[in-house]
């Protein structure tokens, strides 16, 4: 089983808190790490479980640079694929991580959702534990599927 972690960054904050994610993870799976635009679609065939990060852009809007995978996965038969997403945002804004919003509500519908985090502008040392909780959710989730009901 291997896991992908795609996001995009503007400001560099989803970027750390992605290789943040990537370390937590990578102790438990084997875990790629791209930016958006580094992997094809047909790439992502290759993974059990996609994790997605994002920033928000504008009026809690994804950004253009992710599009073309959310729209991937909306159009795709992947109700076998394990999900999580994340993302980094700012409070003053009304969509505070808005994208991640609403890449959370598409992958519910679409695939097996696991787990959503949200941090406030650039991960804090109070973050790296909201990091290895999320791994652990995603992990313990996969574990659930692969054992025999």
């Amino acid at each position: 089983m291997k896991a992908a972690i795609i996001y995009t960054s503007k400001t560099g904050n989803t970027e750390e808190l992605a290789l943040e994610l990537h370390g937590c993870l990578s102790r438990h799976i084997p875990t790629d790490i791209y930016t958006a635009g580094r992997i094809s679609p047909s790439q992502l065939n290759d993974y059990e479980i996609i994790i997605i990060g994002t920033y928000t852009w504008g009026m809690g809007e994804i950004p253009l640079e992710m599009m073309s995978l959310y729209e991937w996965i909306e159009c795709q038969n992947v109700n076998h694929l394990t999900t999580a997403v994340f993302g980094t945002g700012d409070r003053f804004y009304p969509n505070f991580c808005g994208a991640v919003d609403k890449f959370r509500d598409m992958l519910y519908v679409h695939t097996n959702l696991a787990a959503t985090l949200k941090v406030e502008l650039s991960p804090q040392r109070s973050d790296r534990e909201k990091c290895e909780r999320f791994a652990d959710i995603l992990m313990k989730r996969i574990s659930k599927q692969a054992s025999p009901v």
